[in-house]
Protein backbone atom coordinates (compact mmCIF):
# COMPACT_ATOMS: atom_id res chain seq x y z
CA UNK A 1 0.00 0.00 0.00
CA UNK A 2 2.85 2.31 1.17
CA UNK A 3 4.42 1.52 -2.29
CA UNK A 4 0.99 2.10 -4.31
CA UNK A 5 0.16 5.37 -2.70
CA UNK A 6 3.68 7.14 -3.17
CA UNK A 7 4.20 6.60 -6.75
CA UNK A 8 0.57 7.55 -7.06
CA UNK A 9 1.27 11.03 -5.39
CA UNK A 10 4.75 11.16 -7.91
CA UNK A 11 2.67 10.67 -10.87
CA UNK A 12 -0.02 12.83 -9.89
CA UNK A 13 2.34 15.63 -9.32
CA UNK A 14 4.35 14.79 -12.64
CA UNK A 15 1.44 15.11 -14.50
CA UNK A 16 0.51 18.57 -13.00
CA UNK A 17 3.70 19.95 -13.20
CA UNK A 18 5.35 18.24 -16.25
CA UNK A 19 2.71 18.01 -18.27
CA UNK A 20 3.03 14.35 -19.79
CA UNK A 21 0.45 12.05 -19.74
CA UNK A 22 0.47 9.02 -17.51
CA UNK A 23 1.57 6.09 -19.71
CA UNK A 24 5.03 8.30 -20.58
CA UNK A 25 5.16 9.04 -17.04
CA UNK A 26 4.97 5.97 -14.96
CA UNK A 27 7.82 4.02 -16.75
CA UNK A 28 10.09 7.10 -15.54
CA UNK A 29 8.99 6.34 -12.05
CA UNK A 30 9.26 2.50 -12.41
CA UNK A 31 12.75 3.03 -13.68
CA UNK A 32 13.98 5.54 -11.30
CA UNK A 33 12.31 3.81 -8.33
CA UNK A 34 14.15 -0.05 -8.97
CA UNK A 35 17.35 2.05 -9.76
CA UNK A 36 17.72 3.50 -6.83
CA UNK A 37 17.19 0.86 -4.25
CA UNK A 38 13.91 0.00 -3.77
CA UNK A 39 12.58 0.17 -0.08
CA UNK A 40 15.68 2.31 0.41
CA UNK A 41 13.52 4.93 -1.87
CA UNK A 42 10.27 4.09 -0.20
CA UNK A 43 11.81 5.25 3.03
CA UNK A 44 13.43 8.43 1.33
CA UNK A 45 9.34 8.90 -0.14
CA UNK A 46 8.12 8.63 3.41
CA UNK A 47 10.14 10.83 5.22
CA UNK A 48 9.89 13.58 2.34
CA UNK A 49 6.83 13.18 0.18
CA UNK A 50 5.04 15.67 2.20
CA UNK A 51 7.34 18.35 2.38
CA UNK A 52 8.06 17.37 -1.78
CA UNK A 53 4.15 17.67 -2.20
CA UNK A 54 4.26 20.97 -0.75
CA UNK A 55 6.91 22.58 -2.77
CA UNK A 56 5.77 20.87 -5.70
CA UNK A 57 2.44 23.05 -4.66
CA UNK A 58 4.39 26.32 -4.67
CA UNK A 59 5.69 26.22 -7.44
CA UNK A 60 2.85 25.12 -9.39
CA UNK A 61 0.60 27.89 -7.99
CA UNK A 62 3.26 30.49 -8.66
CA UNK A 63 4.22 28.60 -12.30
CA UNK A 64 0.08 28.94 -12.98
CA UNK A 65 0.36 32.84 -11.46
CA UNK A 66 2.84 33.19 -13.83
CA UNK A 67 1.63 32.29 -16.83
CA UNK A 68 -1.69 34.18 -16.33
CA UNK A 69 0.55 37.50 -15.49
CA UNK A 70 2.39 36.51 -19.08
CA UNK A 71 -0.88 35.83 -21.10
CA UNK A 72 -2.57 39.46 -19.50
CA UNK A 73 1.05 41.49 -19.99
CA UNK A 74 1.26 42.24 -16.55
CA UNK A 75 3.46 44.07 -14.35
CA UNK A 76 3.98 45.08 -10.80
CA UNK A 77 2.20 48.00 -11.03
CA UNK A 78 -0.84 46.35 -12.38
CA UNK A 79 -0.46 43.12 -9.97
CA UNK A 80 -0.47 46.07 -7.21
CA UNK A 81 -3.82 47.58 -9.32
CA UNK A 82 -5.78 44.41 -8.57
CA UNK A 83 -4.12 44.95 -4.62
CA UNK A 84 -5.53 48.06 -4.44
CA UNK A 85 -9.06 47.05 -5.07
CA UNK A 86 -9.23 44.18 -3.06
CA UNK A 87 -7.26 46.07 0.45
CA UNK A 88 -8.04 50.02 -0.97
CA UNK A 89 -8.76 51.45 3.02
CA UNK A 90 -6.35 48.73 4.74
CA UNK A 91 -2.88 50.02 5.79
CA UNK A 92 -0.20 49.11 3.61
CA UNK A 93 2.78 50.71 4.95
CA UNK A 94 3.75 51.85 8.18
CA UNK A 95 6.89 53.75 8.74
CA UNK A 96 8.04 53.65 12.55
CA UNK A 97 10.10 56.70 12.59
CA UNK A 98 6.95 58.66 12.22
CA UNK A 99 4.45 56.51 13.14
CA UNK A 100 3.00 57.30 9.86
CA UNK A 101 0.57 55.24 8.32
CA UNK A 102 -0.24 54.71 4.60
CA UNK A 103 -3.49 52.80 2.73
CA UNK A 104 -3.01 51.33 -0.42
CA UNK A 105 -5.21 53.66 -2.25
CA UNK A 106 -2.67 56.58 -0.63
CA UNK A 107 0.10 54.34 -1.42
CA UNK A 108 -1.22 54.32 -5.32
CA UNK A 109 -1.99 58.23 -4.84
CA UNK A 110 1.27 59.01 -3.96
CA UNK A 111 2.98 57.04 -6.91
CA UNK A 112 0.33 58.37 -9.50
CA UNK A 113 1.61 61.93 -8.61
CA UNK A 114 5.26 60.32 -8.77
CA UNK A 115 4.46 59.21 -12.29
CA UNK A 116 2.98 62.15 -13.79
CA UNK A 117 5.77 64.31 -12.56
CA UNK A 118 8.46 62.15 -14.23
CA UNK A 119 5.82 62.70 -17.49
CA UNK A 120 5.81 66.04 -17.22
CA UNK A 121 9.27 66.66 -17.33
CA UNK A 122 9.96 64.31 -20.38
CA UNK A 123 10.47 61.69 -18.64
CA UNK A 124 9.92 58.32 -20.96
CA UNK A 125 9.55 54.45 -20.90
CA UNK A 126 13.15 52.99 -20.61
CA UNK A 127 14.85 55.81 -18.91
CA UNK A 128 16.56 55.36 -15.62
CA UNK A 129 16.22 57.35 -12.03
CA UNK A 130 18.84 56.82 -9.52
CA UNK A 131 17.19 56.51 -5.94
CA UNK A 132 19.73 57.05 -3.50
CA UNK A 133 18.02 57.41 0.09
CA UNK A 134 17.34 55.87 3.60
CA UNK A 135 14.63 53.41 4.12
CA UNK A 136 10.68 55.44 4.39
CA UNK A 137 7.46 54.95 2.53
CA UNK A 138 8.61 57.44 -0.19
CA UNK A 139 10.77 55.13 -1.33
CA UNK A 140 8.42 52.33 -1.83
CA UNK A 141 5.99 54.59 -3.77
CA UNK A 142 8.86 56.79 -5.58
CA UNK A 143 9.98 53.43 -7.49
CA UNK A 144 6.15 52.24 -8.09
CA UNK A 145 5.26 55.55 -9.63
CA UNK A 146 8.70 54.89 -11.84
CA UNK A 147 7.28 51.94 -12.94
CA UNK A 148 4.15 52.86 -13.71
CA UNK A 149 5.16 54.86 -16.93
CA UNK A 150 7.86 52.22 -17.55
CA UNK A 151 11.13 54.22 -15.86
CA UNK A 152 13.72 51.92 -13.82
CA UNK A 153 14.86 52.97 -10.97
CA UNK A 154 18.40 52.20 -9.58
CA UNK A 155 18.40 51.28 -6.02
CA UNK A 156 21.61 52.56 -4.79
CA UNK A 157 23.26 51.46 -1.39
CA UNK A 158 22.74 54.54 1.22
CA UNK A 159 26.08 53.66 2.48
CA UNK A 160 28.15 54.24 -0.69
CA UNK A 161 29.97 57.43 -0.96
CA UNK A 162 32.63 58.96 -3.72
CA UNK A 163 33.91 56.76 -6.31
CA UNK A 164 31.62 53.45 -5.67
CA UNK A 165 28.38 56.29 -5.65
CA UNK A 166 29.55 58.02 -8.88
CA UNK A 167 30.29 54.58 -10.77
CA UNK A 168 26.51 53.36 -9.81
CA UNK A 169 25.15 56.24 -11.12
CA UNK A 170 26.82 56.45 -14.13
CA UNK A 171 26.74 52.33 -14.94
CA UNK A 172 22.96 53.09 -14.45
CA UNK A 173 22.91 55.70 -17.04
CA UNK A 174 20.13 57.89 -14.56
CA UNK A 175 18.87 60.93 -15.66
CA UNK A 176 17.96 62.11 -12.54
CA UNK A 177 18.88 61.39 -9.25
CA UNK A 178 16.22 61.60 -6.28
CA UNK A 179 18.60 61.52 -2.69
CA UNK A 180 17.10 61.96 0.67
CA UNK A 181 17.99 64.84 2.41
CA UNK A 182 19.32 63.45 4.72
CA UNK A 183 22.73 62.28 2.52
CA UNK A 184 22.96 65.84 1.14
CA UNK A 185 26.12 66.21 1.94
CA UNK A 186 27.04 62.45 0.51
CA UNK A 187 25.65 63.67 -3.12
CA UNK A 188 27.68 67.49 -2.90
CA UNK A 189 30.63 65.56 -2.46
CA UNK A 190 30.38 63.98 -6.04
CA UNK A 191 27.80 66.44 -7.80
CA UNK A 192 30.76 67.63 -10.10
CA UNK A 193 31.52 64.16 -10.57
CA UNK A 194 28.59 63.54 -12.52
CA UNK A 195 27.40 64.04 -15.83
CA UNK A 196 25.98 67.60 -16.16
CA UNK A 197 22.70 66.79 -17.72
CA UNK A 198 22.12 64.70 -14.37
CA UNK A 199 18.71 66.32 -12.62
CA UNK A 200 18.59 66.10 -9.07
CA UNK A 201 15.28 66.31 -6.88
CA UNK A 202 15.75 66.52 -2.79
CA UNK A 203 12.64 64.38 -0.66
CA UNK A 204 12.64 65.08 2.82
CA UNK A 205 13.84 68.93 5.18
CA UNK A 206 14.64 70.70 1.91
CA UNK A 207 17.62 73.40 2.58
CA UNK A 208 18.78 74.76 -0.80
CA UNK A 209 22.11 75.98 1.35
CA UNK A 210 22.82 72.24 1.86
CA UNK A 211 22.30 70.43 -1.84
CA UNK A 212 23.81 70.73 -4.73
CA UNK A 213 23.15 74.02 -6.74
CA UNK A 214 19.95 73.06 -9.24
CA UNK A 215 18.57 70.80 -6.26
CA UNK A 216 14.57 70.58 -6.74
CA UNK A 217 12.28 69.82 -3.62
CA UNK A 218 10.64 66.57 -4.84
CA UNK A 219 7.74 67.14 -2.31
CA UNK A 220 7.13 70.77 -3.21
CA UNK A 221 6.32 69.70 -6.91
CA UNK A 222 4.53 66.58 -6.27
CA UNK A 223 2.05 68.54 -4.23
CA UNK A 224 1.45 70.26 -7.70
CA UNK A 225 1.44 67.07 -9.89
CA UNK A 226 -2.39 64.95 -10.47
CA UNK A 227 -3.24 61.72 -8.47
CA UNK A 228 -4.64 60.02 -11.48
CA UNK A 229 -3.14 56.84 -13.24
CA UNK A 230 -1.15 58.00 -15.56
CA UNK A 231 -1.29 56.32 -19.33
CA UNK A 232 0.07 52.91 -18.72
CA UNK A 233 3.69 51.92 -21.54
CA UNK A 234 3.63 48.94 -23.66
CA UNK A 235 5.58 46.75 -20.93
CA UNK A 236 5.35 43.04 -20.06
CA UNK A 237 5.93 40.69 -17.46
CA UNK A 238 9.77 39.98 -18.69
CA UNK A 239 10.42 43.80 -19.28
CA UNK A 240 12.99 45.70 -16.24
CA UNK A 241 11.53 46.84 -13.21
CA UNK A 242 14.50 48.25 -11.61
CA UNK A 243 18.32 48.27 -10.82
CA UNK A 244 19.77 46.35 -7.96
CA UNK A 245 23.30 46.45 -6.75
CA UNK A 246 25.88 43.57 -5.55
CA UNK A 247 27.86 44.72 -2.29
CA UNK A 248 31.10 45.01 -4.23
CA UNK A 249 33.37 43.59 -1.68
CA UNK A 250 35.88 42.43 -4.23
CA UNK A 251 35.40 45.71 -6.57
CA UNK A 252 32.67 47.96 -7.70
CA UNK A 253 29.02 47.11 -7.05
CA UNK A 254 27.48 45.51 -10.17
CA UNK A 255 23.74 46.60 -11.03
CA UNK A 256 21.83 43.74 -11.40
CA UNK A 257 18.62 43.71 -13.63
CA UNK A 258 15.33 42.73 -11.85
CA UNK A 259 12.22 42.50 -14.18
CA UNK A 260 8.59 42.46 -13.08
CA UNK A 261 8.47 38.46 -13.32
CA UNK A 262 11.33 37.97 -11.27
CA UNK A 263 10.09 40.54 -8.30
CA UNK A 264 6.83 38.25 -8.56
CA UNK A 265 8.77 35.22 -8.25
CA UNK A 266 10.72 35.97 -5.31
CA UNK A 267 7.84 37.28 -3.73
CA UNK A 268 5.62 34.62 -4.33
CA UNK A 269 7.58 31.40 -3.65
CA UNK A 270 8.36 32.96 -0.23
CA UNK A 271 4.22 34.01 0.50
CA UNK A 272 3.20 30.38 -0.78
CA UNK A 273 6.08 28.42 0.37
CA UNK A 274 5.97 29.73 4.11
CA UNK A 275 2.46 29.54 4.16
CA UNK A 276 1.72 33.56 4.59
CA UNK A 277 -1.74 34.92 4.69
CA UNK A 278 -2.64 39.18 3.63
CA UNK A 279 -3.70 39.21 7.32
CA UNK A 280 0.37 38.93 8.38
CA UNK A 281 2.13 41.90 9.63
CA UNK A 282 5.42 42.12 8.54
CA UNK A 283 8.45 43.75 10.12
CA UNK A 284 10.94 44.86 8.06
CA UNK A 285 14.04 46.43 9.20
CA UNK A 286 16.28 45.68 6.29
CA UNK A 287 17.56 48.12 3.49
CA UNK A 288 15.10 49.10 0.62
CA UNK A 289 17.93 49.27 -1.40
CA UNK A 290 18.54 45.46 -1.43
CA UNK A 291 15.88 42.54 -2.52
CA UNK A 292 15.31 41.10 0.74
CA UNK A 293 13.98 44.09 2.37
CA UNK A 294 12.27 45.63 -1.15
CA UNK A 295 10.95 42.07 -3.09
CA UNK A 296 11.05 39.56 -0.31
CA UNK A 297 9.71 42.28 2.51
CA UNK A 298 7.56 45.10 0.45
CA UNK A 299 6.30 42.63 -2.39
CA UNK A 300 3.90 41.04 0.11
CA UNK A 301 2.35 44.20 0.68
CA UNK A 302 2.06 45.22 -2.98
CA UNK A 303 1.51 41.89 -4.54
CA UNK A 304 -0.71 39.86 -1.44
CA UNK A 305 -2.17 42.86 0.35
CA UNK A 306 0.04 42.70 3.61
CA UNK A 307 0.58 45.32 5.64
CA UNK A 308 4.40 46.14 6.37
CA UNK A 309 5.84 47.89 8.95
CA UNK A 310 9.26 49.97 7.25
CA UNK A 311 12.03 51.14 9.90
CA UNK A 312 14.65 53.30 9.02
CA UNK A 313 17.45 51.25 10.19
CA UNK A 314 17.71 48.10 12.11
CA UNK A 315 17.59 48.60 16.48
CA UNK A 316 18.44 45.38 18.43
CA UNK A 317 17.03 47.41 21.29
CA UNK A 318 13.61 48.40 19.87
CA UNK A 319 13.15 45.10 17.48
CA UNK A 320 10.63 43.62 20.07
CA UNK A 321 9.01 46.98 21.41
CA UNK A 322 8.16 47.65 17.69
CA UNK A 323 6.84 43.92 16.85
CA UNK A 324 4.81 44.69 20.23
CA UNK A 325 3.37 48.38 19.23
CA UNK A 326 2.39 47.19 15.53
CA UNK A 327 1.20 43.55 16.36
CA UNK A 328 3.41 42.11 13.86
CA UNK A 329 3.69 38.41 12.80
CA UNK A 330 6.49 38.13 10.59
CA UNK A 331 9.88 39.58 11.65
CA UNK A 332 12.77 39.58 8.71
CA UNK A 333 16.26 38.73 9.67
CA UNK A 334 19.64 38.72 7.83
CA UNK A 335 23.09 37.65 8.55
CA UNK A 336 24.19 38.21 12.42
CA UNK A 337 20.55 40.21 13.21
CA UNK A 338 19.86 36.95 15.19
CA UNK A 339 22.78 37.58 17.51
CA UNK A 340 22.23 41.08 17.88
CA UNK A 341 19.14 40.33 19.22
CA UNK A 342 20.35 37.47 21.49
CA UNK A 343 22.78 39.68 22.98
CA UNK A 344 20.58 41.79 24.01
CA UNK A 345 19.26 42.19 27.90
CA UNK A 346 16.30 39.78 28.15
CA UNK A 347 13.15 42.41 28.07
CA UNK A 348 9.37 41.57 29.22
CA UNK A 349 8.19 42.70 25.45
CA UNK A 350 10.75 40.15 24.02
CA UNK A 351 8.06 37.47 24.85
CA UNK A 352 5.25 39.48 24.59
CA UNK A 353 4.32 39.98 20.76
CA UNK A 354 2.26 37.78 18.26
CA UNK A 355 5.33 36.73 16.12
CA UNK A 356 4.86 33.12 14.82
CA UNK A 357 7.31 33.42 11.84
CA UNK A 358 10.66 34.58 11.15
CA UNK A 359 12.24 34.69 7.80
CA UNK A 360 15.25 35.33 6.55
CA UNK A 361 18.61 33.81 5.74
CA UNK A 362 21.90 33.43 7.28
CA UNK A 363 21.02 32.17 10.33
CA UNK A 364 24.05 30.80 12.34
CA UNK A 365 22.75 26.99 13.18
CA UNK A 366 24.55 26.92 16.80
CA UNK A 367 22.38 29.11 18.05
CA UNK A 368 19.03 28.29 15.98
CA UNK A 369 17.51 26.87 18.55
CA UNK A 370 18.06 29.31 20.99
CA UNK A 371 16.67 32.40 19.31
CA UNK A 372 13.59 30.10 18.64
CA UNK A 373 13.38 29.38 22.72
CA UNK A 374 13.99 32.75 24.08
CA UNK A 375 12.10 34.38 22.12
CA UNK A 376 9.12 32.16 21.36
CA UNK A 377 9.19 31.72 17.62
CA UNK A 378 7.51 29.08 16.37
CA UNK A 379 8.75 29.17 12.69
CA UNK A 380 12.39 29.99 11.26
CA UNK A 381 11.66 30.39 7.40
CA UNK A 382 15.41 30.45 6.15
CA UNK A 383 15.72 30.87 2.88
CA UNK A 384 18.88 30.82 0.21
CA UNK A 385 19.14 32.90 -2.92
CA UNK A 386 20.65 36.19 -4.21
CA UNK A 387 18.97 39.10 -6.59
CA UNK A 388 19.83 37.68 -9.72
CA UNK A 389 19.88 34.19 -9.36
CA UNK A 390 17.52 31.79 -10.62
CA UNK A 391 17.99 29.00 -7.57
CA UNK A 392 16.27 29.73 -4.88
CA UNK A 393 15.76 27.06 -2.05
CA UNK A 394 13.85 27.34 1.10
CA UNK A 395 13.26 25.63 4.69
CA UNK A 396 9.94 24.64 4.05
CA UNK A 397 9.98 22.24 6.85
CA UNK A 398 10.70 24.55 9.55
CA UNK A 399 14.31 21.94 10.10
CA UNK A 400 16.48 23.13 12.38
CA UNK A 401 19.73 24.74 10.54
CA UNK A 402 18.68 23.91 6.95
CA UNK A 403 18.69 27.02 4.35
CA UNK A 404 16.17 24.46 2.14
CA UNK A 405 15.86 21.26 0.11
CA UNK A 406 16.32 20.04 -3.06
CA UNK A 407 13.97 16.93 -3.28
CA UNK A 408 15.69 13.29 -4.09
CA UNK A 409 12.61 11.93 -5.33
CA UNK A 410 11.29 14.56 -7.67
CA UNK A 411 14.60 16.15 -8.74
CA UNK A 412 13.58 17.12 -12.46
CA UNK A 413 11.15 19.03 -11.45
CA UNK A 414 13.01 21.85 -9.90
CA UNK A 415 16.97 22.09 -11.97
CA UNK A 416 19.07 22.81 -9.37
CA UNK A 417 21.87 20.95 -8.18
CA UNK A 418 25.07 21.01 -5.71
CA UNK A 419 27.83 19.87 -8.14
CA UNK A 420 31.81 19.14 -7.50
CA UNK A 421 33.84 22.29 -7.50
CA UNK A 422 37.74 22.58 -6.34
CA UNK A 423 37.80 23.74 -3.70
CA UNK A 424 41.07 25.84 -4.14
CA UNK A 425 39.93 27.21 -7.21
CA UNK A 426 36.44 26.73 -6.71
CA UNK A 427 36.55 25.73 -10.92
CA UNK A 428 33.91 23.38 -11.59
CA UNK A 429 34.87 19.67 -11.96
CA UNK A 430 33.84 17.54 -14.78
CA UNK A 431 33.28 13.95 -15.91
CA UNK A 432 34.74 12.50 -18.62
CA UNK A 433 31.81 13.64 -20.21
CA UNK A 434 32.58 17.24 -20.10
CA UNK A 435 29.16 17.51 -17.83
CA UNK A 436 29.54 18.62 -14.25
CA UNK A 437 29.51 15.60 -11.42
CA UNK A 438 26.96 16.14 -8.86
CA UNK A 439 27.62 16.26 -5.28
CA UNK A 440 26.21 12.99 -3.01
CA UNK A 441 24.25 13.83 0.24
CA UNK A 442 26.52 15.54 2.39
CA UNK A 443 29.14 16.52 -0.17
CA UNK A 444 29.95 20.13 -0.28
CA UNK A 445 29.43 22.05 -3.79
CA UNK A 446 28.52 24.54 -5.73
CA UNK A 447 24.80 25.59 -5.97
CA UNK A 448 23.58 25.40 -9.89
CA UNK A 449 20.53 26.28 -11.71
CA UNK A 450 19.58 25.65 -15.32
CA UNK A 451 18.24 28.68 -17.36
CA UNK A 452 15.54 28.27 -19.50
CA UNK A 453 15.46 31.70 -20.74
CA UNK A 454 11.56 31.74 -21.94
CA UNK A 455 10.38 30.60 -18.39
CA UNK A 456 10.05 33.54 -16.26
CA UNK A 457 10.82 31.44 -13.49
CA UNK A 458 14.31 30.04 -15.27
CA UNK A 459 15.41 32.65 -16.49
CA UNK A 460 18.48 34.96 -16.17
CA UNK A 461 18.72 38.13 -16.65
CA UNK A 462 22.00 39.13 -15.54
CA UNK A 463 23.72 42.49 -14.76
CA UNK A 464 23.75 45.72 -16.78
CA UNK A 465 27.64 44.71 -17.63
CA UNK A 466 27.31 41.80 -19.81
CA UNK A 467 30.95 41.02 -19.38
CA UNK A 468 29.84 40.08 -15.31
CA UNK A 469 26.64 38.63 -16.90
CA UNK A 470 29.07 35.90 -18.60
CA UNK A 471 30.95 35.05 -15.78
CA UNK A 472 27.91 34.10 -13.78
CA UNK A 473 27.03 31.49 -17.15
CA UNK A 474 28.36 28.08 -17.57
CA UNK A 475 27.78 25.81 -19.55
CA UNK A 476 27.38 22.14 -20.17
CA UNK A 477 26.33 21.54 -16.50
CA UNK A 478 23.34 19.04 -16.47
CA UNK A 479 23.31 18.28 -19.68
CA UNK A 480 25.60 18.58 -23.03
CA UNK A 481 24.98 22.13 -24.24
CA UNK A 482 22.69 23.42 -21.70
CA UNK A 483 23.80 26.56 -19.44
CA UNK A 484 23.17 27.14 -15.89
CA UNK A 485 23.46 30.09 -13.30
CA UNK A 486 26.85 29.68 -11.19
CA UNK A 487 25.97 30.74 -7.34
CA UNK A 488 28.85 32.45 -6.49
CA UNK A 489 30.03 33.94 -2.73
CA UNK A 490 29.47 37.74 -1.71
CA UNK A 491 29.49 39.36 1.33
CA UNK A 492 31.15 40.69 4.27
CA UNK A 493 34.57 41.48 3.47
CA UNK A 494 37.16 39.06 5.14
CA UNK A 495 41.25 39.44 5.36
CA UNK A 496 43.15 41.84 3.32
CA UNK A 497 46.58 40.68 2.83
CA UNK A 498 48.82 43.98 2.19
CA UNK A 499 52.51 43.96 0.87
CA UNK A 500 54.92 46.47 3.93
CA UNK A 501 58.60 45.20 3.83
CA UNK A 502 58.99 48.25 5.41
CA UNK A 503 56.43 48.38 8.42
CA UNK A 504 55.28 51.41 7.42
CA UNK A 505 51.30 51.68 7.46
CA UNK A 506 50.00 54.04 9.09
CA UNK A 507 46.63 52.16 10.36
CA UNK A 508 45.03 55.17 11.66
CA UNK A 509 45.13 56.84 8.25
CA UNK A 510 44.61 54.06 6.43
CA UNK A 511 41.61 53.46 8.26
CA UNK A 512 39.99 56.86 7.80
CA UNK A 513 40.93 56.95 4.29
CA UNK A 514 38.50 53.60 4.44
CA UNK A 515 35.91 54.89 5.89
CA UNK A 516 35.33 57.72 3.54
CA UNK A 517 35.48 55.26 0.12
CA UNK A 518 33.98 52.16 1.53
CA UNK A 519 30.74 51.11 3.05
CA UNK A 520 31.52 49.56 6.06
CA UNK A 521 30.52 45.64 4.63
CA UNK A 522 33.32 46.03 2.45
CA UNK A 523 36.16 46.99 5.36
CA UNK A 524 38.18 44.35 5.48
CA UNK A 525 37.68 42.74 9.01
CA UNK A 526 41.37 41.77 9.59
CA UNK A 527 44.63 42.83 8.05
CA UNK A 528 47.83 40.68 7.44
CA UNK A 529 51.38 42.49 6.88
CA UNK A 530 53.46 40.70 4.68
CA UNK A 531 56.94 41.26 3.21
CA UNK A 532 55.68 40.79 0.01
CA UNK A 533 52.58 39.02 -2.02
CA UNK A 534 53.43 35.70 -3.93
CA UNK A 535 52.14 34.91 -7.05
CA UNK A 536 52.24 32.41 -8.81
CA UNK A 537 53.91 31.36 -12.50
CA UNK A 538 51.51 33.35 -14.52
CA UNK A 539 51.55 36.45 -11.93
CA UNK A 540 48.32 36.22 -10.58
CA UNK A 541 47.95 36.51 -6.44
CA UNK A 542 48.17 33.66 -4.45
CA UNK A 543 45.26 33.04 -2.37
CA UNK A 544 44.82 29.57 -1.66
CA UNK A 545 47.58 29.30 0.80
CA UNK A 546 46.10 32.70 2.85
CA UNK A 547 42.89 31.40 3.38
CA UNK A 548 44.22 28.41 4.27
CA UNK A 549 46.55 30.11 7.16
CA UNK A 550 43.03 31.80 8.63
CA UNK A 551 44.26 34.60 10.85
CA UNK A 552 45.23 32.25 14.13
CA UNK A 553 48.49 34.12 15.52
CA UNK A 554 50.17 31.37 16.68
CA UNK A 555 50.16 29.80 13.37
CA UNK A 556 50.61 33.41 10.87
CA UNK A 557 54.36 34.96 11.86
CA UNK A 558 53.36 37.74 9.58
CA UNK A 559 51.63 40.85 11.61
CA UNK A 560 48.08 40.50 12.10
CA UNK A 561 44.86 43.37 13.25
CA UNK A 562 41.71 43.02 13.89
CA UNK A 563 39.07 45.89 13.08
CA UNK A 564 37.42 47.07 16.07
CA UNK A 565 34.37 48.45 15.43
CA UNK A 566 33.41 49.81 18.63
CA UNK A 567 36.50 51.47 18.94
CA UNK A 568 36.51 52.89 15.21
CA UNK A 569 40.35 51.55 14.54
CA UNK A 570 42.69 48.39 13.82
CA UNK A 571 43.69 46.66 17.07
CA UNK A 572 46.86 44.10 16.66
CA UNK A 573 45.24 40.58 17.19
CA UNK A 574 46.99 38.67 19.60
CA UNK A 575 46.17 35.21 21.21
CA UNK A 576 43.75 36.09 23.92
CA UNK A 577 41.95 38.42 20.98
CA UNK A 578 41.70 35.41 18.90
CA UNK A 579 40.34 33.04 21.82
CA UNK A 580 37.26 35.81 22.27
CA UNK A 581 36.76 35.80 18.51
CA UNK A 582 36.59 32.31 17.73
CA UNK A 583 34.39 31.44 20.75
CA UNK A 584 31.92 34.28 19.85
CA UNK A 585 32.64 36.46 22.68
CA UNK A 586 33.84 39.75 20.34
CA UNK A 587 31.47 40.67 17.53
CA UNK A 588 33.18 40.95 14.34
Amino acid sequence: MMRLACCTALLFVLRLLVGLPWYQVLPAILIFYLGSGGWNFLDIVAKTIGRDLHAAYVLLRVKLNVKRHVREKNTIPKIFAETVQRHGDKTALIFEGTGERWTFRQLDEYSNRVANLLLDRGFKEGDVVALFMENRSQYVGLWLGMAKIGVEAALINFNLRLEALVHCVTISNAKAVVFGSELAEAVSEVHSSMRKAVLMFCSGDYDPKQVPQGTECLETLLTGASSRLPKRPQRCFTDRLFYIYTSGTTGMPKAAIVVHSRYYRMAALVYYGFRMTSDDVLYDCLPLYHSAGNIVGVGQCLIHGMTVVIRKKFSASRFWDDCVKYNCTIVQYIGEICRYLLNQPVRDTERQHRVRMALGNGLRQSIWEEFMKRFNIPQIAEFYGATECNCSLGNFGNKVGACGFNSQILPFIYPIRLVRVDEETMELIRGPDGVCIPCKPGEPGQLVGKIIQNDPLRRFDGYVNQSATSKKIANSVFKKGDSAYLSGAEGKAGMAAIADPSQSTDLETFFKDMEKVLPPYARPVFLRFLPEVNKTGTFKFQKTELRRDGFNPTAVSDRLFFLDSSRGRYVQLDEELYRSIVSGKHKL
